[in-house]
Parts: C-alpha cells; structure tokens; sequence
C-alpha cells in the first residue's frame, strides 16, 4: 500500500514552551518538524537541505524573520512559508513587504494552524504541477540561447534556418540554468541540483551525455557553442559576452 511522504516543515521559534507544542500538534497531524531557536542554524539546514514549509517566527534572538527570508530569497532558496506573528506591527509589515505566503498571529488555535499549512501546502504543489523541471515552468518567458529561440512553454527550440522542433525536459533545464547563471562557473553537482532536484540520484555521466545531445543539436544547425565551455574537473561555463577571460 502506498502511503505520501510526510509533509516536512522547518519551525524557527526561539519560544522553547510554544516551539515544543507547536511540534507536537504538527507531528500529530502527519508532520515531520525539525525546530530551531534562532535563525542561524535554519538558514545553514535550508541552503543544504529541502524543506516543505517554513514556520517562521518575526522575532528571533540573531535576526529577524524577514532578513531570514530575504537571505534565502537572495541565494534564490524558494520555501513556502508561513510568518507567526505577535502585534499588529509586524502583520502591517508583512502586508508591506509582500514576504511569505501566509501569516497567523499570536495566540493561535492549532486546528487553525494546520489548516492554514496545508492550504499553503496545496498551493505550492499547484504552482510545482506547472513546473518541466526543478528549474523550468511552462509560464516562463522564451529567450535566445546562441542563436537559437527557446520557447518553454511549448517545450521547442527554433533554429534560424529550420522551423520549431521539440527540446527535451531535461535539455531545456540544462540550457535555461546555464542562460541564468552566464559568466559563472557551475559545478557538475550544482546544474544536476538545479534541473533535477537537490534529492536527484544523476550521475555526472548522465549529465555529461544531456549536454552531448544539446552539443550536436546545435552543431547540426551550424551553430557555434564556442562559449559554452567545459570547465575540466570542474563542471561548465556559459560566457557569451566572454567576462570570465577578461578577469583572468
């Protein structure tokens, strides 16, 4: 019989009575919750690690909840979160800047609580149907990627001298991350974690193979991919305007 994984939720709470039967109530819901006390220690778990919510208190003893989740929002760590607020102050803020995707305030009713978890649970798995990879939604914008027009939402790539045709998943994971990030090097391990997801059992040979067929797709066509450039022992570099040379 199959049974779904248990939602795992990262509570940041530095109250140790609440934290404790805000853990308990999650985990008699069907939740698995590690909890911390402060910020530090959550934003190290989430750059390494997936989560499926995060229960974030505003009030932290090393940083409030909002730089927490602008620091992630910078490393470009997207975790749905819910915001447990104490005064209307903070709720005004949170209205201001837009942060989170859901907020309680203090004192709570745990029936409630869970509710609103799920809902926001609901929401995510919704915007993560309309995803091609970890990377890649069909509501994203078509781009250029050396001389050539990816088109996401149709899954197409057009050549200039050949009318639309079919551009793998995965091949399209590849190229929009590299279109991304042009100038950087990225490691093998980085790219697999972008378009396969950080808990993705892909080999470097894999990846190595996905990046032959986008190599000869475009030599078929006569384009150069001079500026997509294998970084040995190390991974890829996509450099176009060709700053990587010039700083070295």
């Amino acid at each position: 019989m199959r049974t779904d994984p248990k939602p795992y939720i990262i509570l940041v709470e530095d109250e140790a009575h609440l934290a404790r039967l805000v853990a308990t109530h999650l985990e008699n819901a069907g939740m698995e919750v590690q909890a911390y006390d402060q910020a530090a220690p959550a934003l190290r778990f989430l750059k390494r690690n997936f989560a499926n919510l995060l229960l974030l208190d505003v009030n932290l003893p090393d940083m409030t909840g909002f730089e927490l989740l602008t620091e992630l929002h910078r490393c470009d760590i997207r975790v749905p979160t819910i915001f447990l607020t104490g005064n209307t102050l903070e709720t005004d803020k949170l209205q201001g800047l837009g942060l989170g995707d859901d907020y309680i305030s203090k004192p709570f009713n745990y029936a409630e609580l869970v509710a609103r978890i799920h809902a926001v649970l609901r929401r995510a798995g919704r915007r993560a149907d309309l995803n091609v990879t970890e990377n890649v939604a069909v509501a994203d914008a078509p781009f250029e990627f050396c001389g050539a027009h990816i088109v996401p939402a149709r899954l197409e790539v057009t050549f200039p001298d050949a009318p639309p045709e079919k551009l793998g998943r995965k091949e399209l994971g590849i190229i929009a991350h590299l279109h991304a990030n042009r100038s950087q090097v990225l490691t093998r391990e980085a790219l697999i974690h972008a378009v396969w997801g950080e808990h993705a059992n892909v080999t470097s040979r894999s990846l190595d193979q996905y990046v032959a067929r986008i190599r000869l797709m475009f030599r078929h066509h006569g384009l150069s991919l001079d500026c997509f450039r294998t970084v040995h022992g190390i991974g890829y570099i996509f450099d176009p305007e060709g700053t990587a040379d010039k700083g070295k």
